[in-house]
C-alpha cells in the first residue's frame, strides 16, 4: 500500500433502503472483521429504513466495505448511503453490533 491508501480514516455511514430485518448489520459486521476495521453498525430506531455504522481502519480497507454497503445481502435493497469521512480517533477495539 502506498502513503495514500495505508492511511487510517474514520467513515460514518447512513444506508436507506430496505436494510432492516434483511441480515443487514450481520453482513456488516461479518464483512468489517474480514477487512480488520473496527467500529460498529445497529439499526436506526427512528427510521425503519435505515442502518447506521461507524468504521475505522485503512482507507483502502474501508472503500471495500463501502463498496459492499451497496451491494449487502441478497434480501437488502439499498437505496442510498450517506456517507461522512473524518480523521482516525482509535477510539475502537474490534467491531459489533449496537442495539
Amino acid at each position: 500500500m502506498n502513503d495514500e491508501t495505508s492511511q487510517k480514516r474514520n467513515l460514518r455511514a447512513q444506508v436507506h433502503g430496505r436494510v432492516q430485518g434483511v441480515g443487514y448489520r450481520q453482513f456488516v459486521l461479518y464483512h468489517a472483521a474480514k477487512l480488520e476495521l473496527t467500529g460498529w453498525v445497529r439499526n436506526n430506531r427512528f427510521d425503519h429504513t435505515m442502518v447506521e455504522l461507524e468504521a475505522e481502519g485503512y482507507k483502502a480497507h474501508l472503500e471495500n466495505l463501502l463498496d459492499l454497503l451497496y451491494t449487502g445481502p441478497t434480501p437488502s435493497r439499498v437505496r442510498e448511503i450517506s456517507i461522512d469521512w473524518s480523521d482516525f480517533t482509535g477510539t475502537y477495539h474490534g467491531f459489533e453490533v449496537r442495539y
